[in-house]
């Protein structure tokens, strides 16, 4: 995924008027969610948390064949 940089610095710095230093700490989501960018995500539900542990279960090191 690419990021247009200069238009979320914009946002950050100008609209939200974050100082460079809360800009730059933020996650992408949260900077997503501070400017109502989320209201299309569905949250994550039980089903689908279980449909993604079973695509990728978590492995042990050592309990993975070495050809893996």
């Amino acid at each position: 995924m690419r990021f247009d940089w200069a238009a979320l610095m914009r946002a950050g710095l100008r609209d939200l008027r974050l100082t460079p230093a809360q800009f730059w700490a933020l996650t992408p989501m949260e900077l997503r969610m501070m400017l109502g960018l989320d209201a299309g995500t569905a949250p994550l539900t039980r089903a689908r948390l279980e449909e993604l542990a079973a695509a990728f279960p978590d492995v042990k090191k050592g309990d993975r064949d070495e050809r893996d």
